[in-house]
């Protein structure tokens, strides 16, 4: 029988990414989707006709039971949330009900619909935020340094409550950075490579960023999104890391990128203290140790520098397919 799965989220990177692949795993998909006057389709326009949209919210607990009622999935996998650190800070409370408090809505129309469907839910590395010990692992204590960090580890000992609670499958992947060409343009790493892009081609002529020495964790979101189902094709439900194990600083993604269409990113990068947390995260570096071993996952399928040269080489093409059409339209 053909497998059911129901995407919150579906529209973001990591969410457009699963569905792709659970698509190709010939798998009926269906996206919950929030009701906006302009639908934001832009990562999902190649299969979206293949998807089964849901219109939801996750802070509407009503449709979300509705909507695990109209999917009966055998698989929810919980991707939607505030996720913009920076943002968390100035709508503290906006991300709690979205990031933290949605989660156990999610839950709870998964308990009370469909309680033998398989969980996933999206848990964050900025739940170690001020890292106690490196590399930060399964068993490394939580000390988040942000509003979105926090609600990150509420959703997560939710899911863990669920578990053990209710006998339910819940599994949470412990997700360290994880970019692509459909990353959101606030986040710093598509932030650099637009702005590689927009600079080359003459339309922009500085980037200003925060903490430039910060170091993170950096994989491809393409390979992550296949742990994600992994996770949910086991035996027993657990909690795992996804990393690459490397760690590699702003400054050295800015250095890759620039150099990459024949630049320097000295004559362009400026430091703003604008753009430093209230609460700086140094330093975030995975162990995928148990998702090696117990998932069969491979790490870095996409190394660092193959996972820059292609977000610049995206916001290349689109930029200047843009300029064009803009062009066009003056003359």
């Amino acid at each position: 029988m053909t497998k059911r799965a129901l995407i919150t989220g579906i529209t973001g990177q990591d969410g457009s990414y699963l569905a792709d692949l659970l698509l190709e795993k010939g798998y009926k998909v269906y996206g919950l989707r929030r009701r906006t006057s302009v639908p934001i389709l832009e990562n999902i326009k190649h299969i979206e006709n293949e998807i089964e949209f849901i219109e939801g919210d996750i802070q509407d607990l009503s449709s979300l039971i509705r909507a695990v009622k109209t999917s009966d999935p055998d698989e929810v996998y919980n991707l939607a949330a505030q996720s913009f650190v920076g943002t968390s800070w100035t709508q503290p409370i906006l991300t709690g009900q979205a990031t933290a408090l949605s989660v156990t809505n999610m839950l709870e129309a998964v308990r009370i619909m469909k309680p033998d469907a398989r969980f996933y839910q999206a848990s964050s590395s900025e739940m170690f935020g001020k890292v106690v010990e490196t590399p930060q692992r399964e068993t490394t204590p939580f000390y988040p340094r942000s509003p979105y960090g926090v609600a990150k580890v509420y959703g997560h000992w939710m899911t863990v409550n669920y578990r053990e609670s209710y006998d339910m499958f819940g599994s949470s992947g412990i997700l360290f950075n994880h970019e692509s060409p459909r990353r959101g343009i606030e986040f710093v790493t598509r932030k650099i490579s637009n702005a590689v892009a927009r600079i080359k081609l003459g339309l922009q002529n500085e980037l200003r960023l925060g903490n430039l020495d910060a170091l993170r964790d950096w994989g491809f979101a393409k390979d992550y999104v296949e742990c994600m189902w992994l996770m949910l094709q086991q035996d027993k439900p657990d909690d795992y890391v996804i990393a690459t194990g490397e760690v590699h600083s702003v400054r050295e993604f800015c250095e890759i990128a620039f150099s990459h269409v024949g630049l320097d990113y000295r004559d362009y990068v400026v430091t703003d203290p604008a753009f430093f947390r209230a609460a700086e995260v140094d330093l975030l570096q995975g162990d995928p140790s148990k998702a090696v071993e117990q998932l069969g996952w491979t790490p870095q399928k996409t190394t660092f520098k193959e996972l820059v040269h292609l977000m610049v080489e995206c916001d290349l093409e689109k930029q200047s397919r843009e300029n064009t059409e803009i062009y066009s339209l003056r003359k």
